[in-house]
């Protein structure tokens, strides 16, 4: 497993933007890359390497996913009818921490993964500490009951630096959130600039 817990914000220098739109982001404070020559580092990439930059940049925003993880549901996306690029971001968008970090229960993607890990968050009523867990249209995510008071989940519905997307129904005095439907690309609040059609670009290649 990939980990990425007191150096998790140097992906937003590597990539060169603020990735998450979050505060405490080095990149607001030193938009170079990481490590001792990373001013130097101004080279112009090639094709192949625009196409990673983005694919490594969409794996990163969706926190602790490997590589091989990674890969393989972007397999299920190009299986799927339809646009390859728009069922990639439908199915990232429907896992389970991704629609908890949406419903502003946490902070962070990575806090998100964490919570639902420690059992935190049942799925139409059962518990479910399974992260990549694919939520459907119309499934109930809802906090414990003895997790509702803890101090991250009150801090995180506060924070204002993100609005809660259309296809996520929130209810915050219950603590529960509803997939109302899979997004399109279009729909989902990223942060920054992600091009899915260049991650399909990188592994058709």
């Amino acid at each position: 497993m990939s980990k990425r817990h007191t150096v998790k914000y140097k992906i937003d220098r590597r990539v060169g933007e603020n990735i998450w739109g979050r505060p405490k982001s080095p990149f607001n404070r030193r938009e170079t890359k990481p490590g001792m020559h990373g001013a130097r580092r101004a080279n112009k990439l090639s094709d192949f390497g625009v196409q990673l930059m983005a694919k490594q940049k969409l794996k990163g925003y969706y926190g602790n996913i490997t590589e091989k993880q990674f890969a393989k549901i972007y397999e299920e996306a190009d299986r799927r009818k339809g646009n390859t690029a728009e069922n990639l971001i439908g199915l990232l968008e429907s896992r389970l921490d991704a629609i908890v970090y949406r419903a502003k229960f946490v902070p962070t993607v990575f806090a998100a993964r964490q919570f639902v890990n420690h059992g935190h968050v049942m799925v139409n009523g059962v518990r479910t500490n399974i992260p990549s867990y694919r939520c459907q249209p119309g499934d109930v995510i809802e906090i414990r009951e003895k997790s509702k008071n803890m101090a991250l989940v009150l801090e995180a519905l506060q924070l204002p630096e993100r609005d809660i997307p259309d296809y996520v129904e929130v209810d915050a005095k219950k603590m529960t959130a509803t997939l109302v439907r899979i997004p399109e690309f279009s729909e989902v609040p990223y942060a920054g600039t992600m091009e899915p059609n260049l991650v399909v670009e990188f592994y058709a290649s």
